[in-house]
């Protein structure tokens, strides 16, 4: 996907003292492994749909655009928390840009990887 090769480009250029080593391409995700222990996958299947993943520690969160929760305020886009709840994603737009979308993302994963909830780690 060229989209990830462009978005792996951009996050090791943005990035690269924050980054534990380069991004790492799959088959059809990027891995991006931060200083702070976060590893985050990223799968970009067109600019409004996305599933970005990331484990810190035991924690497991994520945000995706899979249309399921019609109730949330920021529908179809939302946020998997470590503690299993589904709530209104607080960091990325389906209207913005990856680039725009993960660089939202990553600056919020440095400072607080659980986004203030649910902290299990």
């Amino acid at each position: 996907m060229s989209q990830h090769l462009e978005l792996s480009t951009m996050i090791n250029e943005a990035f690269g003292g924050d980054l534990d080593s380069p991004v790492e391409q799959t088959q059809d995700a990027m891995i991006v492994r931060l200083k702070n222990g976060v590893t985050l996958d990223v799968r970009y299947a067109a600019p409004d749909a996305y599933s970005l993943r990331w484990v810190y520690g035991d924690a497991e969160s994520g945000i995706d655009t899979a249309p399921l929760h019609r109730d949330l305020a920021t529908f179809p886009n939302h946020f998997h928390d470590a503690g299993g709840r589904i709530m209104a994603d607080p960091v990325t737009r389906p209207d913005a840009s990856p680039e725009d979308n993960l660089r939202s993302l990553i600056r919020t994963l440095l400072d607080n990887p659980m986004l203030g909830i649910g902290e299990t780690a």
